[in-house]
């Protein structure tokens, strides 16, 4: 009795198993087959059947990523050392050795970087360069560099190497990047010759800063720059600011301030036109006029009551004409006062878009140029040769 009992409890748990087994394995694989999809009650036995389908997580490392995106403008980015020229006699060199960044600017060999990346000066009188230069390209390549110059405008520094078809940088067009955007920044400023690579997002751009870092703006050096949010640890001066699309969108520049560097970047539109001079042998035309001066703002015309909307207002904290034009400048002779308010070059407006500094850089030492302006509430112009 006890043996047909067990028989029969076997057989009811083997059948209850197999319709278990059937209904959350069988049918459902049966219900997807050519064979049995026309069967209606196949579809209804699996219709609270949940099937999970295997899923696979992918890995990005964004910093091998970064690195594979950027090796084309990498390949331009070169280590600059500033070594003591060893032919100037009784020279004391406060700093004997020096790496820097810069780019490669042109396939025949002109390198590009900010002033403060060298070690730079020259003997009075003399002119002999008490430093010399060597460039390390990407490629390992060691190459004796010769000083072109430095561009009294925006700081741009210049040095040639004997060289030809090397990788060059290419830029981005300045009025299609906006704030928020990502971009990379690309250092080689070590002992070790490596590219370092830096991530980060266009904070801002500002129309008024003077890379002159004076309180109040100077004509002859560039007005206009952006920033990015990079850490300062992770900056070089003289790096390249990378779009993620391989163009350049600027150069790294710092001006010293009381507590360390105040780091900015200068944009390719201005940065091309630098280059554009420098490849002409023009360094040594850039126009003086010789104001301090502040920008027109809404601020400005809120606090100053200002009749204008636009232009560069001549200007000094102490009140005083000497210290808002220098003697003896074109600006001086000119008969521009303290107050002056100017509104066109030419016929070109200034504006925040178009200010003063970087409409005087289009000119050469020795233009003449006609001034349009604001004095005491009435228009008046004046000429003035640079």
């Amino acid at each position: 009795m006890i043996k047909k009992i067990s028989i029969i409890i076997a057989i009811v748990l083997i059948a209850g198993l197999s319709g278990i087994l059937a209904d959350h394995f069988l049918f459902p694989y049966l219900a997807t087959t050519n064979i049995f999809q026309r069967y209606r009650w196949l579809e209804k036995s699996v219709e609270s059947v949940t099937v999970i389908n295997k899923t696979e997580q992918v890995y990005v490392k964004e910093d091998s990523s970064v690195a594979k995106l950027m090796s084309p403008v990498a390949s331009s980015v070169v280590n600059i050392i500033s070594y003591p020229n060893l032919e100037v006699k009784g020279a004391v060199f406060a700093d004997k050795f020096k790496n820097g960044t810069g780019v490669i600017a042109t396939s025949d060999g002109m390198i590009m970087t900010y002033s403060s990346a060298l070690n730079f000066a020259k003997i009075p009188k003399t002119g002999i360069m008490e430093y010399k230069y060597r460039v390390m390209t990407a490629d390992g390549n060691l190459y004796d560099a010769d000083f072109v110059g430095i561009d009294s405008w925006s700081n741009l520094a210049f040095l040639k190497i004997n060289a030809s078809n090397l990788p060059v940088i290419s830029f981005g067009d300045f009025d299609n990047y906006k704030a928020g955007e990502k971009v990379i920044a690309i250092g080689n400023d070590y002992t070790t010759y490596q590219n370092r690579f830096s991530t980060g997002i266009i904070n801002s751009f500002d129309p008024t800063f003077n890379i002159a870092g004076l309180a109040l703006d100077v004509s002859e050096k560039l007005e206009g720059v952006f920033v990015s949010d990079f850490s300062v640890e992770n900056l070089s001066v003289g790096s390249p600011i990378v779009d993620y699309s391989g163009q350049v969108v600027g150069l790294v520049g710092a001006v010293p301030q009381q507590n360390g560097l105040k780091y900015f970047q200068i944009s390719s539109d201005k940065i091309k036109d630098v280059l554009d001079k420098t490849i002409q042998k023009q360094l040594d035309t850039n126009p003086i006029l010789g104001i301090y001066y502040v920008p027109v703002t809404k601020t400005l015309i809120a606090t100053q009551n200002l009749s204008v909307a636009d232009g560069a207002m001549v200007y000094s904290s102490s009140g005083q004409q000497g210290l808002a034009v220098i003697s003896g400048t074109p600006a001086a002779a000119s008969g521009l006062k303290i107050g002056d308010i100017i509104t066109k070059i030419n016929d070109t407006d200034i504006n925040l878009e178009n200010n003063l500094s970087s409409v005087l850089y289009n000119y050469k030492k020795g233009d003449k140029i006609h001034l349009t302006l604001q004095r005491g509430g009435q228009q008046t112009e004046l000429d003035v040769q640079l």
